[in-house]
């Protein structure tokens, strides 16, 4: 019989029950896919962005929601201590752009290949198995009940995942189970994910990749409620890439509220600077059509959308073009607005906003506040990120925390 039964094999999973092991309790980890880890695979592009080299107060400054749940986790499990396990494990790091984390193979296998040696070596009995329910009697935990058998234990840790890329087996097999303990899910919606755009326009800039611009999401009441500057990508459907991706963390009530971005194409300079160069480039230029001298300004594909945005005919002759007109296109430059119809389905969600209420759990050891020996990490949970590693930061925090408080409540009934 093992002391605990962890349920998911993902980043968190894994984790929790490498913790729980070391720390001398028998442990058995239940995955429902014939390979540990599904999900680890198709991270960072398949090269695993497995945290972000930075402070703790930097992580949580990333952490949108629900951050201070957090803090003691991260405090005690923070990046460097988790480059410094997947070194320990064997995975040579380095560190990109953005602070993101990689092995420095790209190879999000080795991510995986260095967890499984882990669990091994930590002595986990590795089952594939569904979880279908907790067994209790009273108070007590009895075990965990899985489509192919039953697995006695005194904790159960459950690291299932949210609902996004269901294809790796994130279906939301753990909200149900923390529903049947009586906890409060708050209902997952997709996070980090692409939205589709109302203006018909952003299709024709398909496959148009953006870098170093800014923008801001403005609610209905005209509030910036995000602001930041990165890359974006134009798609068939609206927009996607790194910026879009952390924006629609905050674009959360779709029912009640209505959003849109404003789009700077040129942060770094202001709008009197950028009024001098279109003054410049028209005079220089006086004889070109206003087309031509647009494609000193942007790239080829915005030629025809900022033509119609602005209104000035394309073949209108730069010396011919207002000031009423050069302002439109300077507001357009610094404030090209685009409305959003909404997320793109959960499917397409690099993570699952809400899940268990974060108010029924320690932060410092994940445990349920209602149910004796229960505990949660990763996803499941009611926390997510932006892009940039601190999701799978959030992962690897949590399941530590998650396998030490299981390990220690084993220790504690033992001695009782």
């Amino acid at each position: 019989m093992s002391e605990i039964v962890v349920i998911g094999g993902g980043a968190a999973g894994c984790m929790a029950a490498i913790t729980a092991a070391r720390h001398g309790v028998p442990v058995t980890l239940l995955e429902r896919n014939a390979k540990l880890g599904r999900k680890l695979y198709i991270t960072g592009k398949g090269r695993c962005n497995l945290t972000n080299d930075s402070p703790v107060e930097q992580v949580l400054r990333n952490i949108p929601r629900n951050s201070r749940f957090l803090t003691s986790a991260v405090t005690r499990f923070p990046p460097e201590q988790v480059k410094a396990f997947f070194e320990q494990e064997g995975v040579p790091l380095k560190v990109e752009r953005g602070s993101r984390v990689f092995p420095q193979s790209d190879r999000a296998a080795d991510v995986i290949d260095a967890l499984l040696r882990a669990l091994r070596r930590a002595g986990v009995d590795i089952r594939q198995d569904r979880a279908l329910s907790l067994r209790r009697e009273g108070e007590e935990l009895l075990g965990v009940e899985g489509e192919r058998g039953f697995y006695p234990c005194r904790a159960a840790v459950v690291a299932t995942g949210g609902v996004s890329y269901p294809l790796t087996g994130s279906t939301g097999d753990g909200y149900a189970l923390a529903q049947a303990a009586g906890h409060t899910v708050v209902p997952p919606r997709p996070s980090l994910v692409p939205l589709e755009a109302v203006e018909p326009w952003c299709a024709q800039m398909q496959g148009l990749s953006l870098r170093n611009v800014a923008i801001q999401v403005k609610n209905s009441k005209g509030k910036t409620i995000f602001a930041q500057q990165g890359e974006l990508l134009f798609t068939h459907f609206g927009l996607s890439g790194p910026l879009i991706l952390s924006a629609s963390a905050h674009m959360t009530d779709y029912e009640t509220d209505s959003y849109r971005i404003v789009l700077d194409l040129k942060p770094a300079l202001d709008e009197e600077t950028l009024d001098k160069r279109l003054l410049r480039d028209f005079t220089q230029r006086s004889n070109q059509d206003f087309h031509n001298v647009l494609e000193g300004l942007v790239p080829r594909l915005m030629v025809p959308v900022l033509v119609e945005y602005t209104q000035i005919p394309a073949g209108e002759k730069a010396n011919s073009i207002t000031k009423a007109q050069r302002r439109r296109l300077l507001e357009a430059l610094k404030g090209l607005r685009i409305g959003i119809k909404g997320p793109r389905p959960v499917e397409e969600a690099i993570i699952t906003a809400g899940g268990v209420k974060v108010s029924q759990v320690d932060p410092k050891t994940m445990a349920s506040k209602l149910d004796p020996g229960l505990f949660f990490a990763g996803e499941v949970l009611d926390v997510d990120g932006y892009t940039g590693g601190f999701n799978l930061q959030i992962a690897w925090s949590t399941g530590r925390a998650a396998g030490e408080g299981a390990a220690q409540y084993c220790l504690e009934v033992d001695r009782l």
